[in-house]
């Protein structure tokens, strides 16, 4: 499997803000969102096998792990890496950007999938698999980030056709006013979570947090 870093940090998204995670990050996307900001993680990595995965995970202090990227989904071994993960007692949740089928993956009660719905301003919102909204469950989380009013209108749309069963979240892109966007949710009374990117806030734009 092509990793691009692991590394340990604060969840800044979702509905584990705050959790101090491990963080996997595999290599490769098949988006090329305007907004991106791991676009170090496109071509860069190194081969790791799940053990050499597992065996650095245990150098950190925390049973909750992100497999991030990158799209994690275009990893062949990605479905034994989370049932290896989650043999060993971690609660783990998979981010994945919404134009990859979610089907094969297994449902387990220690995994959550935090999927994207790419809005106008990425660019990139023709290429969503919308049939992965009746796959989500309870458990897992439905993400819109929103760079302007175009964006927020299209989640709205989305969110109203769909009726997603799981948590719905909606993050500033980074720069865009939260006070702007969190007016608008409740102009309309959306049951959402409005929430910001929290590492963006600590640590700004550095890299491996």
């Amino acid at each position: 499997m092509k990793i691009n870093e692991i590394f340990y940090s604060i969840q800044g998204e979702g509905e584990l803000i705050g959790v101090p995670t491990i963080f996997i990050r595999t290599s490769g996307c098949n988006l090329r969102c305007s907004w991106c900001d791991t676009k170090y993680a496109y071509e860069e990595g190194h081969e790791m096998s799940l053990e050499e995965i597992l065996k650095k995970t245990k150098e950190y202090p925390s049973t909750h792990i992100c497999i991030t990227g990158g799209e994690p989904l275009l990893q062949k071994d990605i479905i034994g890496l989370v049932q290896k993960l989650s043999q060993n007692r971690y609660q783990v949740s998979i981010e994945t950007n919404g134009s990859k089928s979610i089907e094969e993956l297994p449902c387990l009660e220690s995994l959550m999938i935090s999927m994207d719905i790419k809005c106008p301003s990425s660019g990139m919102q023709k290429e969503m698999d919308f049939s992965n909204l009746d796959l989500l469950s309870l458990n897992d989380q439905l993400k819109f980030v929103i760079g302007d009013r175009k964006d927020y209108e299209y989640a709205k749309k989305i969110i109203a056709e769909h009726k997603p069963l799981c948590s719905l979240i909606m993050m500033p892109v980074s720069g865009t006013d939260l006070q702007k966007l969190a007016d608008w949710v409740l102009e309309d009374g959306l049951k959402v979570r409005v929430l910001p990117q929290l590492h963006k806030l600590i640590w700004s734009e550095k890299k491996g947090v």
